[in-house]
């Protein structure tokens, strides 16, 4: 983490970056706290480059980015004018745009899907795609947190039409990770789009939406002027946002100065020759501890009242068993009384793990 961070209470407090990234689709709807895999203290990392999660594929995203085109395709079965973010942009669009399309926006942007055009060529359609296995998340209504992202698009493109798109997948239609990390998609190229496995939903963001600027629009700039502009984060959940907390409490330091360079070089080469000794040595090791609880137990069983040790010789070796005594301490009977926290200190420890 090279960003300086400032922990205060329950968020973080930093120098706001000259230029940050915008609020897109899917980091509308988390702001607005209707994203159940999320949260604003995510985004407003994200937002301000203080730490974004690395974005892996999974199944679920390489699907999405295979079937997509399919389901513009079928969209122009329907009779329906289908523009395409290439038609628009060129090829490379993405690098061309760098992944925003509403450049003139200071606050929010992101990609549309895809346009529809009226009979005179004026884009009047947002399309939103969407692909999932969850059926009965789309059989009273279009799930809030992918109609608001589609809803924003249409908002900042100035048009009032939204088709949402949701193509309905069994497992076998997802793709397969492979050994090496890449996915097999042949069953997921087989998958067409058809009126069994595909369905369209349809609202008019002024009818579903009627005070969307009110409602939905200025409530995330305040957000953005509380939060991005001033550098202070919204709190955070130290369970929800624990990825994310572990990271930023991890500082990442390269050793480049040439006394510590020169023993972090000698304590890995060392390390390295142990650790293929260890190959080796570890499964005796295990097998010499089993043994050694054996013999343990052994000098237990045949302790007398007084005695202090027991010793169990061998042609070379001697096992002495010690029997002693400690005392401990019922923490939760002095929880109990009000008396663990008064007498309890907290200390600064430090553990190394090399791996």
């Amino acid at each position: 983490m090279s960003k300086q961070v400032n922990w205060v209470g329950n968020h973080l407090e930093i120098t706001p970056p000259g230029r940050t990234k915008k609020v897109t689709g899917t980091r509308f709807a988390t702001i607005l706290g209707l994203n159940p895999w999320s949260t604003p203290f995510e985004m407003w990392c994200a937002i301000t480059k203080t730490y974004e999660k690395p974005f892996e594929d999974t199944i679920y995203t390489v699907a999405g980015k295979t079937i997509e085109p399919k389901q513009a395709d079928y969209m122009e079965t329907l009779g329906l004018d289908i523009v395409r973010p290439v038609d628009v942009y060129g090829d490379n669009y993405f690098r061309k745009t760098y992944g925003d399309f509403y450049p003139e926006n200071p606050i929010f942007g992101g990609m549309w899907d895809y346009l529809g055009i009226d009979e005179k060529g004026n884009v009047d359609t947002i399309f939103e795609m969407k692909t999932t296995k969850r059926v009965e998340d789309w059989e009273e209504d279009i799930p809030e947190y992918y109609a608001l992202q589609a809803a924003l698009y249409a908002y900042l493109k100035g048009v009032d039409t939204v088709v949402m798109v949701a193509s309905f997948l069994d497992d076998k239609d997802y793709p397969v990770e492979t050994a090496d990390g890449k996915f097999d998609t042949k069953n997921t190229e087989r998958f067409t789009p058809n009126v069994t496995n595909t369905i369209t939903k349809v609202f008019e963001l002024s009818v579903r939406y009627p005070n969307f600027e009110e409602d939905y629009i200025k409530p995330v700039e305040k957000w953005w002027n509380d939060y991005v502009v001033t550098g202070i984060s919204p709190d955070y959940d130290e369970k929800k946002d624990k990825e994310i907390l572990d990271a930023l409490r991890k500082n990442d330091i390269k050793a480049d100065s040439s006394d510590i360079e020169s023993i972090v070089k000698e304590a890995g080469e060392l390390k390295k020759e142990i650790d293929e000794l260890s190959k080796v040595i570890s499964p005796k090791e295990k097998k010499l501890k089993a043994l050694n609880d054996k013999i343990k137990n052994y000098g237990i069983e045949n302790f007398r009242d007084g005695d202090k040790k027991v010793e169990v010789k061998g042609d070379k070796y001697t096992w002495t068993i010690s029997r002693g005594e400690k005392v401990t301490i019922a923490k939760d009977k002095l929880e109990e009384d009000g008396l663990l926290n008064k007498y309890s200190t907290n200390e600064v420890t430090y553990r190394l793990t090399v791996k």
